[in-house]
Order: C-alpha cells, then sequence, then structure tokens
C-alpha cells in the first residue's frame, strides 16, 4: 500500500531540505558565495583556525562531507576569488595545503553568522531545537 505523499518521510524531507537550499543560497549570494563555497571556506577556516591544523583538499572534503574532485574544483575557484591559497603540503608531497586568506577569514566569520542567522530561521519551525538536533545526527551517522 502507498502512502499518500504528506505522509511520505523521504519526500518531505527532499521538500523541506529543498526549501532550506532555497533560503541558504539567497542568504549568501549577497556575499558572492554558492552554498558549496561557503561550505568549503567554512570547513577550510574552521580547520586552520580553530582546530589548528594543516588540511589537505582530502581532509577538508572529509570535514564538509564532500566529493574529493567536486571539492577539488570548488577549492580552485574559491583560490581565485583570493579566498584561500594552496601549496604543497610540508607532509605529503602529492598532497595540497590549504590555508586561509585574511579575506577568506573575515568572509568566512561573516558567512557563518548568516547560515547561522538563516538556519535558526528555517529550523524554529520544527520546535524543540536539541530534538532537531538529535534526529539529524541520528540520519547523518
Amino acid at each position: 500500500m502507498s502512502l499518500p505523499p504528506g505522509d511520505s518521510p523521504g519526500l518531505l524531507l527532499w521538500r523541506a531540505t529543498l526549501r532550506w537550499q532555497r533560503q541558504i543560497t539567497a542568504a549568501l549570494k549577497p556575499l558572492d558565495l554558492t552554498h558549496v563555497q561557503f561550505v568549503l571556506l567554512a570547513s577550510t577556516w574552521w580547520l586552520t583556525s580553530v582546530a589548528g591544523e594543516t588540511p589537505s583538499q582530502r581532509r577538508v572534503a572529509e570535514h564538509a562531507g564532500t566529493d574529493p574532485m567536486m571539492t577539488s574544483q570548488v577549492l580552485r575557484a574559491l583560490e581565485s576569488k583570493g579566498l584561500i591559497s594552496r601549496a604543497p603540503h610540508p607532509d605529503d608531497s602529492r598532497a595540497r595545503a590549504l590555508s586561509v586568506t585574511r579575506r577568506g577569514a573575515g568572509l568566512a566569520r561573516r558567512a557563518v553568522k548568516v547560515v547561522e542567522a538563516a538556519d535558526a530561521e528555517f529550523f524554529a519551525a520544527a520546535g524543540d531545537q536539541a530534538a532537531v538536533l538529535t534526529v539529524l545526527r541520528r540520519l547523518t551517522t
């Protein structure tokens, strides 16, 4: 027996994801960042500035949960915008070490605030934020 569309968790998740993505895209547009550019810039910034790492492109892809090939392409775009730099990795001659430029760090901090505000607005409709986080963590492991 088929579920009506309004009772299909997969369809509802799909619709919620699309709505959330539209909201994040609109929030990031004034900063001239796509959603994936934001995720990779913020991940690189966090790994270098907060975690104190010298991350490789592969490490950033792992942290962000993105495809390594696509990650490389987007990181090149961020580099061309002057937001990150890529250099030979000190521990692996085959890898590229990433760092965030001063301009990139400033933009990352601004973008994180913008995205956190958009997230707060979007997820407010779900009610109990601790419960929302618990469900999302379960769904992503």
